[in-house]
């Protein structure tokens, strides 16, 4: 019977010994709470223009959530994505159109984030050209017009920075300027990705190209944003729909997703993860289509 009373009180010094050891060496105990708990991972494929915002999402909801990892993978196209998250290759797939209703076979669900302008913006070596009209934005792109002196800048060529045709870049530069049956010149420069485009204008002189506006804005990128037709590319003109090059920042998920997942998406689409949005220029949305 002794020995029974005397094993609360051994384990209970034990136990303050190890506080007081843990407090003295100025460890935090949470720190071993959360190595103990199972670390989960999301894994995010899709569109790479929604990246950006995806990356600022993750980054803050992995500083809230220590015991989650998020990974955002190599970018996908719209199809390879849409199969990925309904054959559970992918837990959350980016998307910068609304989903078909097709494609969503009453298993999975899109959800609207925010929205985005898809800029249109020079190698700052481009000087005097702040605004570009849509048949100068025609001229640059089919070759017609190859020397900025032609709009009343420096004498140098024009170099195109462009996007393969299956691109949602692509697409809204055809709708709102470029026309679907404009030919555009043999000489541009074709970039795979939105990631090259932004590095290929910070890098190449003369170039033109177009990318992500909340990107130009947070990153505070050494481009100059041109003004289409008048309209300026600006927080109040992407609100008030003025500014026409618009693209939606929207995931997808299966309609039961696991645990983790609907928990980012809970954070995603929640008053925080808005203003987490806003903080980088994206004009967020809690709209669910």
């Amino acid at each position: 019977m002794k020995n029974k009373t005397l094993f609360p009180i051994a384990l209970t010094a034990i136990l303050l010994v190890v506080f007081s050891f843990t407090i003295n060496n100025n460890w935090d105990i949470s720190n071993f709470v959360i190595s103990n708990q199972a670390q989960q991972e999301i894994k995010i494929s899709g569109y790479s223009s929604v990246y950006p915002a995806l990356k600022v999402l993750a980054s803050a909801y992995e500083a809230k959530n220590p015991t989650t990892t998020i990974s955002i993978l190599t970018p996908t196209k719209s199809e390879a994505t849409i199969s990925g998250v309904k054959d559970g290759l992918l837990d959350i797939g980016t998307l910068s159109r609304e989903l078909k209703i097709e494609e969503k076979e009453g298993k999975i669900e899109y959800y609207l984030l925010a929205k985005d302008a898809l800029l249109i913006a020079t190698h700052p070596s481009v000087t005097d050209i702040m605004n570009l009209t849509t048949e100068q934005l025609k001229g640059i792109y089919s070759g017609k017009i190859k020397n900025w002196k032609e709009l009343g800048g420096f004498d140098a060529k024009i170099v195109v920075l462009d996007r393969t045709e299956n691109e949602p870049a692509k697409y809204l530069l055809r709708k709102y300027y470029l026309g679907q049956d404009l030919k555009v010149s043999s000489e541009a420069i074709v970039l795979r990705n939105e990631d090259e485009v932004i590095a290929a204008i910070q890098n190449i002189p003369y170039s033109i190209g177009a990318f992500s506006f909340a990107y130009a804005i947070s990153n505070n990128l050494p481009v100059n944003r041109l003004s289409l037709n008048g309209v300026e590319p600006s927080i109040k003109n992407i609100k008030n729909n003025k500014y026409q090059m618009l693209r939606q920042i929207g995931i997808t998920i299966k309609k039961l997703p696991a645990k983790p997942v609907q928990e980012f998406v809970n954070f995603a689409t929640s008053k925080v993860g808005k203003e987490e949005l806003a903080k980088y220029s994206f004009v967020a949305s809690t709209e669910k289509l």
